[in-house]
C-alpha cells in the first residue's frame, strides 16, 4: 500500500508515530484496528489478480491486514529495512525464518548463549527435518569461523543475550556470513531499534519478539522478521500464507502503539538500569553482575558502539553460594522476598520483573547446555521497568541484605 510519506526522510522517533498505511476516508488520526477475517473483493477479476499476487489488495485475514501492515511498516522504517513481516510470536518468527531460508541438509551456525527455546527449535526440533546446527560462544569469532561447512546457510545471533547480556560484533559475523555465501540473522529483541540497528552493520535479517519492549507493558503476544523486500515476498510471506502463523489485527494494533513510546520507554529504562547494575554490583551477597553498560563488561566498548552509547533495560546478576545446590536456594530467596518487582519470566514491560532463568526461561535444556550457556543456578534476571531507582533497590536489598 502506497505510504503518505517516505519514511526514509524522517528521524526514528517520528517515524514511530506516524509511519502507517494511509488512513481510511474517515480521517481517523489514531490507527484504525480492521477486525476483520475476509475482505470484499470489487470484481471477480480483481480477486483473481489479488490472490495471484499481481494486483495490491487484501484478500484473506490469513495473508495480510491493514492494521498489520501498520505495524510492519512502522517497525520497517524503525530497523531501516525495506519491509518487515508480522507473526503470531517471537518463536513463530524463528520458526518462519528457518523454514523460509532452510531446507534439509543445511547446516547453521549458532550462538550457544540464545535463548532456550531457541537453542531447543534450532538444535533440536529443526534436527529432525535435517537441519544440522553447531552452537559456538557467543563473543568467539574463530568459533564462528571454524564452525562454517560448504552446507552452511545460516549464522544466527542474539545481542545482547538472554540473559547474560553478552554482545556479539554484528559487522564480523556479516563478513563471515556473507564470505560463506550464508546469511546473518540477528535476534535485536533486547536492545530494539531505539538502541541498536543490526542491519547497519551488515544483518540479513532481524528478529523481534514483540511480546517484549515493542509492546512494552505485557499486553499481547507478537513477533516479526526485517528483511530486504525481496527476502520477505519471496522467502517469508510463502510461509506465512501455507503455514499460518499470523500475528492478529488487535495484537499488531497494540504494539503498533507500544511502538510510539519506544525511545522513551528504553532510554529511560536503561538509565535506571546502568544505576541498578551499579548498586548491584557494589552489594555484598553478590558476585557478579552482567551488564553491557558497565566499563567492566567483557564487551562493554562494543556495545557502546553498537547500541547508541547504551547499555539497554536488562541486568542480571549472580549470589554469591559455594555450590549449584546453594546458589539455587539463595536466589529463590531474593526472588520470594520481593514485594515491588513481579516474579515473571516475561521481560521488556514498564513493570520491573525478576526471573531465574534456570528454572524457567532456560529450564527445558540440559545442564551441560545451561553450563555451556554460563547460566548458573545462582543467577537472576531483572528487566527494569520505569519504577524509581530507590523503590527497585529497597525492593532487591530486602532478599540481599538477608543473605550476608
Amino acid at each position: 500500500m502506497r505510504r503518505r510519506f517516505d519514511p526514509v526522510a524522517l528521524h526514528p522517533e517520528t517515524a514511530a508515530v506516524r509511519v502507517a498505511v494511509p488512513r481510511s476516508p474517515y480521517g481517523e488520526n489514531a490507527e484504525a484496528l480492521y477486525l476483520t477475517s475476509g475482505y470484499v473483493q470489487p470484481s471477480a477479476e480483481a480477486a483473481a489478480a489479488r490472490f495471484a499476487g499481481d494486483e495490491d489488495g487484501y484478500t484473506y485475514g490469513r495473508y495480510g491486514n491493514p492494521t498489520t501492515a501498520s505495524f510492519e511498516q512502522r517497525l520497517a522504517a524503525l530497523e531501516g529495512t525495506e519491509a518487515a513481516i508480522a507473526t503470531s510470536s517471537g518463536m513463530a518468527a524463528i520458526l518462519m525464518l528457518a523454514l523460509g531460508l532452510l531446507q534439509a541438509g543445511d547446516h547453521v551456525v549458532c550462538s550457544r548463549s540464545m535463548f532456550g527455546a531457541t537453542i531447543k527449535l534450532i538444535g533440536s526440533d529443526l534436527a529432525k527435518f535435517g537441519v544440522q546446527a553447531t552452537f559456538v560462544p557467543q563473543t568467539d569469532l574463530d568459533a564462528w569461523r571454524a564452525a562454517v561447512t560448504p552446507r552452511t546457510r545460516l549464522l544466527l545471533a542474539e545481542t545482547p543475550t538472554n540473559p547474560l547480556t553478552e554482545v556479539c560484533d554484528i559487522a564480523a559475523l556479516a563478513d563471515i556470513a556473507h564470505a560463506a555465501g550464508a546469511w546473518l540473522a540477528v535476534d535485536n529483541c533486547f536492545a530494539t531499534p531505539a538502541l541498536q540497528r543490526p542491519a547497519e552493520f551488515g544483518a540479513d535479517v532481524v528478529i523481534h519478539s514483540g511480546t517484549k519492549f515493542l509492546d512494552g507493558q505485557g499486553r499481547v503476544m507478537a513477533g516479526a522478521l526485517c528483511a530486504p523486500r525481496a527476502l520477505v515476498e519471496e522467502k517469508f510471506l510463502p510461509v506465512l500464507r501455507s503455514a499460518g502463523m499470523t500475528l492478529a489485527p488487535f495484537n499488531a494494533w497494540v504494539v503498533l502503539k507500544g511502538l510510539e513510546t519506544l525511545h522513551l520507554r528504553l532510554r529511560a529504562q536503561s538509565a535506571t538500569a546502568l544505576a541498578l547494575a551499579q548498586w548491584l554490583q557494589a552489594h555484598p551477597a553478590v558476585a557478579r553482575v552482567h551488564y553491557p553498560g558497565l566499563p567492566g563488561h567483557p564487551q562493554h566498548a562494543l556495545a557502546m558502539r553498537q547500541q547508541g552509547g547504551c547499555g539497554g533495560a536488562i541486568v542480571a546478576f549472580e549470589v554469591k553460594a559455594t555450590s549449584p545446590e546453594e546458589g539455587r536456594a539463595r536466589a529463590f530467596a531474593v526472588l520470594d522476598a520481593l514485594r515491588l518487582a513481579s516474579l515473571s519470566t516475561n521481560l521488556g514491560d514498564t513493570k520491573t520483573l525478576c526471573s531465574h532463568p534456570a528454572s524457567t526461561s532456560h529450564g527445558r535444556l540440559t545442564e551441560a547446555q545451561r553450563q555451556a550457556a554460563g547460566i548458573s543456578q545462582a543467577l537472576i534476571r531483572v528487566s527494569v521497568g520505569l519504577e524509581h531507582l530507590d523503590d527497585l533497590t529497597a525492593d532487591l536489598a530486602r532478599g540481599l541484605d538477608a543473605l550476608v
